[in-house]
């Protein structure tokens, strides 16, 4: 009984494992490697990566999978030749010859049992023939004693096939791990070497380093379509654009593509991937580090020496968010010169992308920093739209990269032609002043009256600068009689 369940045990372990390769048994090994599934995969991959070439990240990813999936086929053949070879070939060799044979002899057995117990009845008659069948039973019994014997002295060799198993499964996941640790390194190399990477939600130096660029790619294309048809658009940047528009045009923007002439005709979806850009940066154009001077420069009472703090702060931003504010302020200061056709003044433009520009390194969502600090934001972005050719004098291309066509509109006239702007501590080689801020360079400001103080709204106000010994006298025309839409900060 217990021969037959070694039987059974052994055959259906056989069965069981045969059902596991992935080869077809008993066939050649050049047969059985183009049979197998992964050598399929790699083939198909390889193609795959060929049809696709070595410019496209994907082709390269999939020629690299295919070798590594070649080698694993090639290692999965050796796996199951060896199983084949040292396992299921005495597997079967013991399910179905020896044990059956050691069967057959017990079966033998109990025939010449019987047949000489009805011999025994016949003795006297039957003498030579009881011999003879005792001779048999002997022969059986010596026989069926020396295969028991054999068994019992080869069983711990028997049980030895499974521990043979689970040491060849564990060298081949060795050798595959092996395979798959020396194809990632060549992925990642090629992965980290694709230079085609999204500009949304890229910190602006990575961006400009990887691009080339002086001007942020989203920044210089929204600008030049919004100079070509979205100047005179009534609410720009308050009015949204519809979501599947905004969503294609800032995938066009971060694959780089240059195919944007629908977009010109909507300058809302261009006026929310701006804004959509300046909210998505890591770090605001504004920078966190100068947070809190900005926030301290707005709280200055006095107009004029609010404005050179603010200029002060400006000037310490770093190079490259300071080029790309730069050249933001001097399309919003053009954007604001067609105010009583678009709406977007000074103060409504700062309502509404201030908060896109400047905010507070805390946790909480970004609605929640842009409502903290929107009205510090709006009094340090509006007077800087304000007074754009005073924080930044020196001219500004919009088409910097040369990639887009100039606007076909005539370019608007400066609004305080003649005017000679000086600015604390101005850099070297703009107006041969000196890098850094002086103290002895500020007059102390008169006394001024305070119908003087600078209004955000209102009949013509006027503000007094006074910086190195020139007095500078800058009017507002009333808006009063201008229809304005009510503006709420977004963020």
């Amino acid at each position: 009984m217990r021969m037959e369940l070694v039987r059974l045990v052994s055959h259906n372990t056989h069965k069981r494992l045969v059902s596991c390769l992935q080869g077809q048994l008993g066939t050649d090994t050049e047969k059985r490697h183009k049979k197998l599934p992964l050598t399929a995969l790699s083939q198909t991959m390889q193609d795959g990566g060929s049809q696709l070439g070595d410019e496209s990240l994907i082709g390269k990813m999939m020629d690299v999978c295919g070798e590594a999936e070649s080698r694993l086929a090639a290692e999965l053949m050796q796996h199951e030749l060896q199983l084949e070879r040292e396992i299921l070939d005495p597997l079967n060799q013991l399910a179905e010859v020896e044990i059956p044979n050691i069967l057959k002899q017990r079966k033998q057995l109990a025939n010449n049992v019987w047949k000489l117990s009805a011999m025994a009845a016949k003795v006297d008659s039957l003498k030579d023939e009881m011999d003879e069948a005792l001779n048999k039973v002997e022969i059986c019994k010596d026989q069926l004693s020396a295969d028991m014997y054999n068994f019992s002295s080869k069983e711990g060799e028997y049980a030895c096939y499974y521990v043979m198993l689970l040491e060849a499964q564990a060298d081949y996941h060795r050798r595959s791990l092996a395979a798959l640790e020396a194809a990632i390194p060549t992925i990642q190399m090629q992965q980290d070497s694709w230079m085609e990477k999204p500009a949304f939600g890229t910190a602006l130096e990575e961006h400009l380093k990887r691009s080339n660029r002086e001007i942020a790619l989203p920044i210089e294309a929204c600008v030049m379509m919004l100079l070509e048809t979205g100047m005179k658009e009534e609410g720009l940047f308050r009015i949204a654009a519809g979501a599947s528009k905004l969503k294609k045009l800032k995938a066009a923007l971060d694959c780089s593509t240059s195919q944007l002439e629908e977009f010109y005709f909507d300058p809302h979806a261009v006026a929310g991937a701006l804004k959509s850009y300046l909210r998505e940066l890591p770090e605001p154009l504004m920078t966190f580090g100068l947070y809190d001077e900005w926030i301290q420069a707005s709280n200055v009472s006095d107009p004029d020496k609010r404005l050179q703090a603010l200029w002060m702060t400006c000037d310490r931003l770093p190079k490259t968010h300071k080029a790309n504010l730069r050249y933001l302020v001097k399309f919003l200061a053009r954007l604001a010169l067609d105010s009583e056709v678009n709406k977007m003044t000074p103060s409504n433009i700062a309502i509404v992308l201030g908060p896109n520009l400047l905010w507070a390194k805390t946790e909480g969502t970004l609605a929640e920093m842009a409502a903290a600090t929107s009205v510090h934001v709006v009094a340090i972005i509006e007077p800087i739209i304000q007074h754009a050719d005073w924080f930044f004098p020196e001219d500004v291309d919009f088409n910097v990269s040369g990639m887009f066509s100039m606007p076909t509109h005539p370019a608007t006239p400066d609004p305080e032609p003649g005017l000679d702007r000086k600015r604390p501590g101005s850099l070297v080689g703009q107006d041969g002043d000196s890098h850094t801020p002086r103290k002895d360079r500020y007059l102390s400001r008169p006394n001024l009256s305070r119908s003087l103080r600078q209004e955000s709204r209102g009949p013509a106000v006027a503000a007094l600068y006074v910086v190195a010994n020139e007095s500078i006298t800058v009017t507002e025309t009333p808006t009063e009689d201008l229809p304005s839409p009510d503006f709420k900060a977004v963020p």
